[in-house]
């Protein structure tokens, strides 16, 4: 059974500092890409970066967090992290990981740019509540 689940969310003051952990079990990390979305109060849920499965390897970042956020793994513990630095008030919203059930996503911003529909066939976990302010 596939598991997905989210830490390291928290209240932080603007240009603060959060790393989130995705810790993933029932399949093996590598194989399947993998990212991070979030979703704040009104909005729609959007891609903030994601990473392609290991064989073809790419990251991608959504233009409002490059330069801010950075998305790793630890395969050794089927763990992916997002490191979020300078944060800022707009980045406030829950933060889902998810990963494809089917390794066929050719790069990373096709798993983040994916469709509401598209982003069923998805594992995601329950989310963690990220707010930046002051």
């Amino acid at each position: 059974q596939v598991q997905l689940v989210e830490s390291g969310g928290g209240l932080v003051q603007p240009g603060g500092s959060l790393r989130l952990s995705c810790a993933a079990s029932g399949f093996s990390l590598p194989y399947f890409a993998i990212g991070w979305f979030r979703q704040a109060p009104g909005k729609e849920r959007e891609g903030v970066s994601c990473m392609s499965s290991s064989d073809r390897s790419d990251t991608y970042y959504l233009d409002s967090v490059k330069g801010r956020f950075t998305i790793s793994k630890d395969n050794a513990k089927n763990t992916v992290y997002l490191q979020m630095n300078s944060l800022k008030p707009e980045d406030t919203g829950v933060y889902y990981c998810a990963a494809e059930r089917v390794p066929l996503l050719p790069t990373a911003q096709a798993m983040c740019a994916s469709t509401p529909v598209e982003t069923t066939e998805y594992d995601w976990g329950h989310g963690t509540q990220v707010t930046v302010s002051s």
